[in-house]
């Protein structure tokens, strides 16, 4: 399923990185549609040993959810995830639910659950690049079968998550060295570096 996938986004013949909205023009007429989550769940139940240690090992686990890498070829442009997210009891403040950025532009779609999806407005400081301050733009409940869709230098935040919510996403490769979250109560903005691109610091500091 994973490569029939890949090959309607490979037809894509653009730069995805430059052009994400022909993307979403695609996900949203193959993905974001009934009988998706069937699809997925036949294809990870028919999954060979060696493909489901492939899978756990490309997986990750986050503040608030599990992101399962469903497929990654180094030479596409894009990947396919699936984000299981955790029951609200369990969430620690951090990254979801915090005023935030990608370093990558992504299109989802709710499979079960639903979220409260917000996306804001913010302003940088013009030394540091940080974020100073963040205005709540719009605000939506996210129920199965909703889909969208985020650019890099988008902000949003979801603050809520019912238990059993799980996303399906296509995210671009990186398109910035970092992302920025922010945290409105204490006005706390932090810049978040990817661990593989500090091995130049690692190695100065040694």
């Amino acid at each position: 399923m994973m490569r029939r996938l890949a090959d309607g986004v490979r037809e894509v013949r653009v730069p995805l990185t430059e052009s994400w909205h022909q993307v979403d023009t695609w996900f949203q007429r193959e993905i974001a549609r009934p009988g998706i989550r069937e699809q997925l769940r036949e294809h990870l139940a028919t999954l060979s040993p060696r493909r489901r240690t492939v899978l756990a090992a490309r997986s990750r686990e986050t503040t608030t959810h599990f992101a399962w890498c469903l497929l990654d070829e180094p030479e596409d442009p894009f990947s396919f995830w699936l984000h299981e997210y955790k029951p609200q009891r369990d969430w620690r403040p951090g990254y979801a639910d915090s005023v935030h950025n990608h370093r990558y532009h992504f299109c989802t779609t709710v499979l079960s659950g639903a979220y409260r999806h917000e996306r804001y407005d913010v302003t940088l400081d013009p030394v540091s690049g940080l974020i100073t301050s963040a205005a709540l733009r719009h605000s939506a409940q996210c129920e199965q079968g909703a889909a969208g869709v985020l650019l890099a230098e988008d902000y949003h935040r979801i603050p809520h998550a019912e238990d059993g919510t799980m996303t399906f996403l296509i995210k671009s490769r990186p398109v910035s060295e970092w992302s920025l979250s922010y945290d409105p109560p204490t006005g706390t903005s932090h810049r978040h570096v990817p661990v593989e691109r500090r091995l130049g610091a690692l190695l100065d500091r040694l």
